[in-house]
C-alpha cells in the first residue's frame, strides 16, 4: 500500500513527527493545517505505508555511563551473502553495538559501537568482535565529539502561502 507521491500535508506530518516524536495530533494536525481526525489517519496510513519505522526517545549516553563511541571498521574474509547475513545476524545480537552499516569498498561494515569506558571496549572488541566467524580485521577509530546528529532525513516541506519551502 505504499504511496508513491506524498502531498504537501504528507511531508509536513513527517517533517514534525521526525522533529518532535511526541507532538500531539491536535498539535500536529494544526501545524498541517487540517483536522485531528484526518491527521490520526494520515499517521496511520505513513505507518502502515512504511514511512514512519517508529518513535523512540533520545538518551544521552554519557548522563547513563557510556563514555566511549567507538566507530569499527570491519573487514571480511568472505562476502557470500550467506556470510553477510551471518554476521549481520551476530552483530544483532550485541548490545553495544548501536549502528550497523555494511559498505562497498575496503572496508565490509562499520559498526557504531558504545561502551561505558575504554577497557570496556577492548574487552568487547578481542572477546566477540576480533574472533567472530568470517572477520579478518577491524579499525577502530574512537570518537572525540559529535558536531552534529541529526536522525532521519531532510525533509522540505512546500509553503502553501508564498510557494517557499521550511
Amino acid at each position: 500500500m505504499r504511496r508513491v507521491k506524498l502531498d504537501r500535508i504528507d511531508q509536513r506530518i513527517l517533517h514534525d513527527l521526525q522533529e518532535n516524536g511526541r507532538i500531539s495530533n491536535v498539535e500536529l494536525a494544526r501545524r498541517a493545517g487540517i483536522s485531528a481526525p484526518p491527521c490520526l489517519r494520515r499517521v496511520r496510513a505513513l505507518e502502515r505505508a512504511g514511512y514512519l519505522r517508529g518513535y523512540h526517545a533520545d538518551l544521552e549516553p554519557r548522563a547513563l555511563g557510556f563514555n566511549v563511541t567507538v566507530f569499527a571498521q570491519v573487514g571480511l574474509a568472505s562476502q557470500a551473502e550467506s556470510d553477510l547475513q551471518a554476521f549481520e545476524t551476530l552483530v544483532v545480537s550485541w548490545p553495544e553495538v548501536r549502528e550497523c552499516y555494511m559498505l562497498a569498498g575496503e572496508t565490509d561494515f562499520l559498526l557504531k559501537v558504545v561502551a561505558e569506558d575504554w577497557d570496556s571496549y577492548e574487552r568487547f572488541l578481542t572477546s566477540r568482535l576480533t574472533p567472530a566467524p568470517n572477520v579478518t580485521h577491524v579499525k577502530s577509530a574512537l570518537s572525540i565529539r559529535t558536531s552534529k546528529r541529526v536522525p532521519g532525513v531532510p525533509i522540505t516541506v512546500p509553503d502553501g502561502d508564498n510557494g517557499g519551502y521550511i
